[in-house]
């Protein structure tokens, strides 16, 4: 899904709104979780996930190409972890098996001559 697809489901389920209204919505929405992030802060959506800022230090890394070493400055990256429900939303929990009845195994059937 991109950003104008979610902004045209929210305007479908929502018809009291005004799509100009609901593009506000989103890019503020956007636009804060951005500076949160640009500061340094931790963005929790409880159930959906947590984005927060994750340091790479500066290392000595290898051009594919040419297997030249080439210095790869610090950065700062984006990380996102999803949240329970959204993980159990992807990969719902599988069926427990049921046990065999009591009585240990079964018996054999007979042979027929």
């Amino acid at each position: 899904m991109i950003k104008s697809e979610l902004i045209e489901k929210l305007s479908e389920g929502n018809p009291h709104l005004m799509q100009r209204d609901v593009v506000k919505v989103v890019n503020v929405i956007f636009d804060e979780i951005t500076n949160a992030l640009t500061r340094g802060d931790r963005v929790e959506l409880r159930g959906f996930g947590a984005f927060s800022v994750k340091h790479r230090p500066s290392r000595t890394g290898r051009n594919p190409r040419t297997g030249d070493q080439v210095e790869v400055t610090e950065k700062f990256v984006p990380y996102f972890k999803t949240g329970k429900e959204l993980r159990l939303r992807l990969n719902p929990p599988a069926p427990i098996p049921e046990k065999p009845a009591k009585g240990g195994r079964k018996k054999p059937a007979a042979k027929s001559a």
